[in-house]
């Protein structure tokens, strides 16, 4: 190994939040993982929907007899960071690797070798672009997600004209693509319909959403519906409209299922949330990197982890499910 590279791998180490969960090498189910190691790089370590990811894993891991070793960014975004997490975890002798890409493509030539390694490498929650770059995905259907947010949105309304803005992700990110693309959808517009009044980036962020959202209504101070990438920019885009006293003209959707989105639809910050399942696509990845390390079996394709809205104010044609189900079912 290069000098260079000993010192990159070195730093990460600094750079990254490390956690590792080490069990015996026997199973529940009375086989044999052989001390598997598993490695998990998620965005960062203190969203909770990766919190949520990561103890989902330890605790899989843990059931499986395996060892997970699991890296985060330092912020959502941070490309150049889970690069270095796959080339130490391959280092480590990691068999699996599970990743949420920062970017869908700013770290394929990473995967590459560690496939060309002989790891598997699977991404949770964010695909990436191409979607074979990994052996296999385990995430919410994104774009179904989007669609069930933007098709709430469109029968609140009902028969007002929308004047609509955008809270995205992160740029490059097919997570923020397909949400923002089924949501379009399930409103029944595309990208240049003249109802799209207005679209800020905010990372997924709730500071920068509430400065996003602040902009967009000084420009656009008579929108009536919002659409969210995620809970914590909604309720950013929320507090910025409540400050401005806007907050009672929006009709807001989102996308994650945390106890505390589902607490802000209950109280009426968020209108409606789809409900995601981080915990299935973690205890899916570390089961699929166990089977692949005792008889080769290697995942692949796209494994839809489900996908639900719920919201307290249903509407004709959208199955939902209220927020005492939402609390029972949410994470976080």
């Amino acid at each position: 190994m290069s000098n260079r590279k000993s010192l990159r791998i070195a730093a990460v180490c600094c750079a990254l939040t490390v956690s590792v969960t080490s069990v015996a090498a026997c199973n529940r189910d009375g086989g044999s993982s052989g001390g598997v190691k598993v490695g998990l790089v998620t965005k960062t370590d203190t969203n909770p929907f990766f919190v949520k990811i990561r103890e989902a894993a330890e605790k899989q891991a843990q059931a499986k007899g395996a060892s997970l070793v699991a890296l985060a960014g330092k912020f959502d975004g941070d490309n150049e960071g889970q690069v270095a997490a796959i080339e130490n975890l391959v280092s480590q002798g990691a068999k699996g690797i599970l990743i949420t890409p920062n970017s869908s493509t700013g770290i394929l030539a990473a995967i590459k070798k560690a496939r060309d390694a002989g790891v598997v490498v699977i991404a949770l929650d964010t695909a990436t672009d191409p979607a074979d770059a990994v052996d296999a995905t385990f995430a919410t259907d994104n774009k179904e997600a989007g669609r069930l947010q933007g098709a709430w949105v469109k029968a609140t309304l009902a028969d007002r004209p929308a004047k609509l803005l955008m809270l995205d992700g992160t740029p490059g990110s097919t997570v923020s693509d397909y949400r923002h693309q089924g949501f379009l959808a399930g409103m029944g517009l595309t990208e240049t319909s003249p109802e799209v009044a207005g679209k800020e980036n905010t990372n997924g962020d709730q500071t920068k959403a509430q400065t996003a959202m602040e902009n967009l209504l000084q420009r656009v101070p008579d929108a009536n519906a919002l659409y969210t990438i995620n809970e914590p920019s909604a309720a950013g885009g929320y507090e910025a409209a409540k400050k401005a006293g806007k907050a009672a003209q929006l009709v807001i959707g989102s996308v994650d299922g945390s106890c505390t989105g589902v607490a802000n639809v209950k109280s009426g910050i968020i209108g409606a949330t789809v409900l995601q399942f981080p915990g299935k696509m973690a205890e899916q990845g570390v089961d699929a990197v166990v089977a692949f390390a005792q008889d080769g079996t290697k995942p692949t394709g796209f494994h839809d982890t489900g996908s639900q809205l719920v919201t307290d104010k249903p509407v004709p044609g959208v199955e939902s499910k209220d927020t005492a189900w939402g609390a029972q079912n949410c994470w976080g």
